[in-house]
């Protein structure tokens, strides 16, 4: 089961993305990204029926639904971190990323973005 992720504060975050908006591919800012957002879809969505994989950084469970404990969950989303910061941040719609979904309730363009930084 993917464990619980830390946001960081507000201001940590917008040097991020502002590194990444630069042309940054540092990957501790991708990293810290990747968690920051993913940690925010788990407030904002929270549950286990979606596992949201962002290798090789962090994948986190979201979406009430299905429970389960072993295995893949009924539904799984995949895609490179570049991509999911994008989506997360809203720079990217969900109809042009290249992301790998599958099972119910895949789709997360209803919860996107996550942040307007």
């Amino acid at each position: 089961m993917a464990r619980r992720l830390t946001l960081l504060d507000d201001d940590e975050f917008a040097a991020v993305c502002a590194r990444i908006d630069a042309g940054s591919t540092d990957r501790g800012d991708l990293r810290a990204a990747t968690k920051h957002t993913l940690a925010l879809l788990q407030r904002k969505a929270p549950g286990t029926s979606v596992e949201v994989r962002v290798p090789p950084f962090a994948a986190a469970q979201v979406i009430e639904g299905q429970h389960h404990t072993r295995g893949n969950p009924p539904a799984v989303v995949e895609t490179d971190p570049q991509t999911w910061i994008a989506l997360a941040r809203g720079r990217m719609s969900w109809v042009d990323a290249k992301v790998k979904a599958s099972g119910e309730r895949s789709d997360l363009s209803a919860l996107l973005p996550l942040t307007d930084v």
